[in-house]
């Protein structure tokens, strides 16, 4: 069954993009500040623009060698620079639900950054495209899937998890080293079970891709649809 929250779910994440568009058409995406400073000046645009009140995780903006760490890494704040290539993980709360966006930008013509977010973009389509198509599938699956594909495409997988769900704010939570709501190695549950409520759960794909070698990485996330 599917559940009713979806399209609550979409509206939320078409909102969180339009705020990721206004973030690249306002020019906040620059070099010569701090990555807690656009960090900041996003998070105070997100509530003038768009009345986001709440963040349903930490707000993350990361530059350079920083971009190598998953999403509980701690990295130092770092000074963004005009050849970086950095990318946003925000996941804003709109009217109650859940938005998980990542993106990645390139703020220079070097082909390697360019190939890298090409690369991520392209192969979260393609898993996408196969996820959706499975009848049956469990987190390992998936994530055994998705690190296999950032093989295919020349680059390491950077990520601890390749996803998890999201839904009405707070999603339902598990105790820690449970990683049944995770795309992750160790769950092997099937993503499509229903939740407690008899609903099937919505799932968001994150995609992490490194070059550890030369100190880059890219991301991109959203539904899985």
């Amino acid at each position: 069954m599917i559940p009713t929250t979806v399209p609550k779910l979409m509206l939320a994440e078409q909102q969180a993009k339009a705020l990721f568009d206004a973030v690249e058409k306002l020019g906040l995406i620059a070099a010569g500040k701090f990555e807690s400073e656009l960090t900041n000046e996003i998070a105070l645009m997100a509530h003038s623009r768009f009345g986001v009140e709440k963040h349903w995780h930490k707000k993350i903006v990361r530059s350079g060698p920083n971009t190598l760490h998953p999403y509980n890494g701690d990295p130092a704040d770092r000074l963004i620079k005009k050849d970086d290539i950095l990318f946003l993980d925000l996941g804003p709360v709109f009217d109650g639900f859940e938005a998980d966006l990542g993106r990645t930008y390139v703020l220079s013509d070097d082909p390697l950054k360019l190939k890298l977010k090409s690369d991520v973009e392209t192969a979260w389509q393609q898993a996408n495209t196969w996820i959706s198509n499975q009848t049956r599938l469990t987190g390992a699956d998936c994530f055994h899937y998705v690190t296999a594909l950032a093989e295919t495409y020349g680059w390491e997988f950077g990520g601890e998890i390749a996803g998890h769900i999201v839904g009405r704010f707070p999603h339902e939570q598990l105790a820690r080293g449970d990683w049944g709501l995770d795309i992750h190695p160790e769950n092997h549950k099937d993503l499509w079970a229903p939740a407690k409520d008899g609903l099937r759960r919505s799932w968001i794909l994150e995609m992490h891709f490194v070059d550890r070698e030369r100190q880059i990485g890219a991301f991109h996330e959203q539904l899985i649809q």
